[in-house]
């Protein structure tokens, strides 16, 4: 790495680093964790595309904080499920954020089989409570019958196609948290054709327009 490139992620490190402690608890162990993770995803995404390039130098704040954002909405969940896990956002950063507390487990459902590689190796480096399915999502789902605190996904789906991956968890109490971009309000609009639902949005810490939605309930429209 460069002199440059190492002071820019210096940089990157530190200001991403304030923000997750701003919204949740991390302990000397749990910024260990991080920095693994992170390492680990600049290693792998050297031959494969876990993220996209341009947003290597900034892990820490276009995709660390931002993910840590979900933990916040829901402190006291304990079991979650990422759809479309992907390089681990945000599953893997959940998981890794609550390591510590007893009971927690994040399962982490991804189709792509270098993915689950990459999350598998992420899992063992860091030690966070992370569970890989290899399958897809649709399948997960169906066989799905225990219980879940929250349902997750980021940069995935429009949101009326996420209501229908996560409605059965949301149907059995689970509420869903889904990153989404400056473009929510049509995503809102257009799901809203499709699905009754109940939300609420929650401002974007790391993105300006953004915002998580939290669905804690949803039902299909009739034809």
């Amino acid at each position: 790495m460069r002199s440059g490139d190492k002071v820019d992620s210096d940089a990157d490190r530190a200001a991403g680093l304030a923000l997750v402690r701003d919204l949740v608890d991390v302990s000397r162990e749990t910024e260990t964790r991080l920095d693994n993770y992170v390492d680990e995803l600049r290693k792998w995404s050297k031959a494969k595309n876990l993220v996209g390039p341009d947003t290597l130098s900034r892990l820490w704040t276009r995709h660390i904080a931002d993910c840590a954002q979900a933990v916040a909405c829901a402190p006291e969940a304990r079991r979650w499920v990422d759809l479309g896990s992907g390089a681990g956002l945000p599953g893997m950063v959940v998981a890794v954020v609550m390591a510590e507390k007893p009971g927690a487990e994040v399962h982490l459902v991804e189709s792509l089989s270098g993915k689950c590689a990459f999350l598998r190796a992420a899992a063992r480096r860091t030690a966070a409570p992370a569970t890989v399915h290899c399958e897809r999502i649709e399948t997960f789902v169906e066989a799905w019958d225990e219980p879940v605190d929250v349902v997750t996904a980021r940069a995935l789906a429009p949101l009326e196609k996420l209501l229908k991956m996560a409605a059965p968890m949301i149907a059995r109490g689970a509420i869903a948290v889904f990153h989404k971009g400056q473009d929510v309000e049509r995503e809102l609009t257009q799901a809203s054709t499709c699905w009754t639902f109940s939300y609420r949005l929650v401002p974007s810490r790391t993105q300006a327009g953004s915002a998580l939605v939290i669905v804690d309930d949803c039902v299909r429209k009739s034809a």
